[in-house]
């Protein structure tokens, strides 16, 4: 099995609700507590980073690093609100990029592109839309700008205002991005359902609810009949279960992610003490040594998950969105 850790490198405070254009970065220097990862296990990381933090000198520094001695992946992560331009609209932040016009949102991600490649010498071909906020707007752009691989799909949630629910939790084909334009590989988090048969059943019983009383239903399920690899979402014996259906069910993929700002105290409300940030980093190096033995690993960045698909090497899942 292969098993992908992507880490949003992002700026702080978007936890408190407010998105500030130029906020700190200094969060990135708690990376280091990561270097466990490729030095105990021979773990890749991939790191998508926002314009924010490219901006950043001593941030660039630190990645620069973890690229050169830890054969980490840059890649890029969207947030609008603090990537330029900043057209004024009468929305209230965060405007998703679908609310954007389509020349605007184009601006952006030039920026973001040509800010990662300026800092850190490499032009990124994997990419995360904040708060998971992808849709047909963002997906169609993102050939435009040499990106490959997109890992923003949440299965098994309402994450991002799109129709992903029944997205499976292996990689799939985006085969209808766009007319004429090079499709995308999704590396979707890996989420798995407890019972196999239930989400679709569930997908099918939304619709004749009420259209709150159906978003409830689907939205509760995340918490109710999944189990995930990301550890900031679920228990470590819920990461042991969704590895082990996962493997069980014939998947190949374990994709996993979590925020550099969950990696200092405070920078989320889930981990406001250095006990708490302890207790996180400890449940990864936990969940790793038992992945580790509890089968072959490989680990792989979102890049070399295309790479692999490409030589034929990373049988697909079918696309069973139901959009």
């Amino acid at each position: 099995m292969k098993l992908v850790i992507s880490i949003d490198v992002e700026e702080e405070g978007l936890f408190s609700g407010h998105y500030p254009r130029s906020p700190g970065v200094t969060n990135v220097a708690a990376l280091s507590r990561l270097e466990f990862i490729p030095r105990e296990f021979g773990l890749p990381l991939s790191l998508l980073v926002t314009h924010r933090v490219a901006q950043d000198p001593a941030a660039c520094e630190i990645l620069a690093r973890w690229r050169d001695l830890h054969r980490a992946e840059i890649g890029a992560h969207l947030h609008p609100w603090s990537t330029p331009p900043f057209p004024e609209m009468s929305l209230r932040e965060p405007v998703t990029p679908e609310q954007l016009p389509t020349p605007i949102l184009r601006e952006k991600f030039t920026n973001l592109v040509a800010e990662v490649r300026r800092s850190l010498g490499v032009k990124p071909t994997s990419f995360r839309a904040g708060r998971f906020e992808v849709g047909p707007k963002a997906l169609s752009l993102l050939p435009e700008f040499g990106f490959k691989v997109d890992s923003s799909v949440a299965p098994l949630t309402l994450k991002g205002g799109n129709d992903y629910f029944l997205a499976p939790a292996d990689p799939f084909h985006l085969s209808q991005v766009a007319p004429g334009k090079p499709s995308l590989l999704e590396a979707p988090l890996t989420l798995v359902p407890l019972i196999s048969r239930l989400p679709r059943a569930l997908a099918r019983l939304a619709p004749r609810l009420s259209s709150s009383a159906g978003r409830r239903l689907l939205s509760c399920f995340q918490y109710l009949g999944a189990a995930g690899v990301q550890p900031a979402w679920f228990s470590l014996p819920s990461m042991r279960l969704a590895a082990a259906l996962h493997r069980s069910r014939g998947g190949r993929v374990l994709t996993m992610f979590f925020h550099s700002t969950e990696l200092v105290p405070g920078g989320s409300r889930l981990f406001p003490t250095e006990a708490a940030v302890a207790g996180f980093i400890g449940k990864i190096r936990t969940f790793l040594y038992w992945l580790v033995r509890s089968g072959p690993v490989e680990g792989v960045t979102l890049s070399g998950l295309y790479h692999e698909w490409v030589a034929g090497r990373l049988p697909l899942a079918s696309p069973e969105c139901s959009r």
